[in-house]
């Protein structure tokens, strides 16, 4: 739990790596979370566990944080996975007390072994009060690096071919069903909108009310809150 506003953001970038014994994704794309200074810096998977590096940065004057025992990956199917144990951070109701505005604290969650094949999941907090969550964090590498080279032209001041590499992607992987297909839309209808072109953005709004992407619900309420709606 964070002692903070809790602000939904969608994430601008990531970046992966793979390595022969097992995989590594660094700064996943994944399409909402729920608080602004969160992150996770690298998941680790292997044949023993998956690992989730993160870090989380201090806002407020008199800032703490705690993880809360329940913890879960959630898989496409809904299935759980619990927090098997977690490294360099307090377990709720013990908190890490922030000495200043800006500290960060870097922390690992550690959970049993993905299901072979996983390409995306969910991580969630179930707890009382201002509970963290990361909606369709992605683990396919290859689908990571595409995602990433479109942001990487959207951040160059090159919309159009970012834009028209998001469409491109959402169209080679619609039939997948990903938990990455949310972000897919969400930067597709956002991009529309910051240039003006309000016909695209309304076109891929209501493709995306068509689609069955998962949890769809969350993302046009976030939609919503950008003054986003047709």
């Amino acid at each position: 739990m964070l002692k903070m506003k809790i602000l939904v953001t969608v994430l601008v970038s990531g970046m992966f790596f793979s390595t022969v014994s097992g995989q590594v994704i660094t700064r996943p794309n994944y399409s909402l979370k729920s608080h602004e200074t969160l992150e996770i810096l690298k998941v680790e998977v292997t044949a023993r566990e998956v690992r989730f590096q993160m870090s989380v940065e201090n806002r407020i004057s008199g800032g703490n944080f705690c993880a809360d025992k329940n913890i879960f990956i959630i898989y496409p199917d809904g299935t759980r996975s619990k927090l098997r144990s977690s490294e360099k951070i307090p377990v709720c109701p013990d908190t890490h007390q922030f000495m200043s505005i800006g500290e960060k604290l870097s922390f690992t969650l550690i959970f049993p072994p993905l299901r072979q094949g996983t390409e995306w999941i969910d991580l969630m907090e179930e707890c009382s009060e201002n509970c963290f969550s990361f909606y369709g964090i992605t683990l396919d590498t290859d689908l990571n690096q595409r995602i990433n080279e479109a942001f990487s032209f959207a951040e160059k001041g090159e919309p159009a071919r970012a834009q028209a590499m998001f469409i491109k992607i959402i169209e080679e992987t619609d039939y997948r069903n990903l938990g990455s297909e949310s972000l897919l839309y969400l930067s597709i209808i956002k991009l529309a909108k910051e240039v003006g072109n309000t016909s695209t953005a309304e076109e891929w709004y209501k493709r995306f009310k068509l689609s069955g992407a998962p949890r769809s619900e969350l993302y046009f309420r976030y939609l919503e809150l950008q003054g986003i709606k047709f």
